[in-house]
């Protein structure tokens, strides 16, 4: 077992250069600006009418919404413009606003860590969908919040996993709980173990990518879990699964798959960072609602904000900044 300490590194250098940073909603909405360019260029016709519906129809399917979702959204719609009598597309884009918004509003449920100390949050996702720098950046986002961090490298069948952790953890000044070989159950024990013995206010359990269709992984997943409610009975406290943006409808198919393994409590929506479509929150809020704790629109540290789902709407449709 290696604990790996507070090490300084030069982001603060006072002689650094200082590069402008676009605020958040800057950084959303240039995440899904090719969605909001295909959705704006819809409603400067001249009419509501059948082609309209039927090319709004395929922009939201192309945009990941997924079918079921799209359905929805459309026959709300097409409800709206009779009773509501709307006539132009600019009524009809307001009425997809305020649909869209209603649909995603459920899944704005922010983390609250404050039930337990520490809290433990377990965390899994397939490889490649960015779990490892997302535990980064949540260390980042609770040190923010003045908690003392603790990471725990469970992830010990991706080559180099444990590694990857250690860096974030070296760059965020947080110790990381690690062991050479070894079953990852107990590395996540011990980490539990150190954190109340240290007095730490977050555990971030990192545990192997895997798919859902690799049956003997995803039991490991669910050993992890039974360990930590071992280590500490009421935990752990929440359940996130890192879902890659770009994946559509395969998204919807994970959730499933990993809550059925392990009940997911909460989900981090990764790479918006300019080829995704955002249209999955929409597929997710009609087939497997789970609270979308946070999203993440780039590599940087702070490219990692809880969901907020007006922001998120606004930026796929506003081309101004929003409040």
């Amino acid at each position: 077992m290696f604990g790996f300490e507070k090490k300084k590194n030069n982001e603060d250098t006072p002689n650094a250069p200082v590069v402008a940073q676009l605020s958040w909603g800057e950084r959303l909405k240039k995440s899904l600006a090719k969605t909001r360019g295909q959705l704006g260029g819809l409603f400067h016709r001249a009419k509501i009418d059948e082609e309209l519906l039927e090319d709004l129809e395929s922009t939201l399917l192309m945009a990941d919404c997924g079918i079921e979702a799209t359905q929805w959204l459309l026959e709300e719609l097409k409800s709206r413009v009779k009773k509501d009598r709307l006539e132009t597309p600019t009524q009809l884009r307001s009425a997809l606003i305020d649909l869209l918004q209603a649909l995603l509003a459920p899944l704005e449920r922010p983390l609250n860590i404050a039930s337990h100390t520490p809290f433990i949050i377990m965390i899994a996702g397939v490889n490649g969908g960015g779990k490892t720098t997302s535990i980064g950046k949540l260390a980042k986002h609770f040190q923010k919040q003045g908690k003392k961090v603790l990471l725990a490298a469970g992830d010990t069948f991706r080559a180099a996993a444990r590694e990857q952790l250690m860096v974030w953890g070296e760059r965020n000044d947080v110790s990381v709980i690690a062991q050479e070989s070894g079953d990852p159950a107990a590395v996540v024990f011990d980490a539990i173990s150190a954190a109340n013995a240290r007095g730490i206010d977050v555990v971030l359990a990192d545990t192997a990518g895997r798919l859902p269709t690799q049956l003997h992984l995803m039991e490991e997943i669910a050993k992890i879990k039974r360990v930590i409610q071992k280590a500490e009975p009421t935990g752990p406290h929440e359940v996130l699964l890192v879902l890659d943006a770009n994946i559509g409808q395969n998204a919807v198919q994970q959730v499933k798959a990993f809550d059925k393994a392990v009940g997911v409590t909460g989900l981090i929506i990764t790479k918006l960072d300019g080829t995704a479509k955002g249209g999955v929150l929409a597929a997710i809020a009609r087939q497997c609602p789970k609270p979308v704790r946070y999203i993440g629109v780039g590599e940087g540290i702070d490219d990692l904000q809880a969901f907020r789902a007006s922001e998120f709407v606004a930026a796929l449709f506003e081309a101004h900044d929003t409040p």
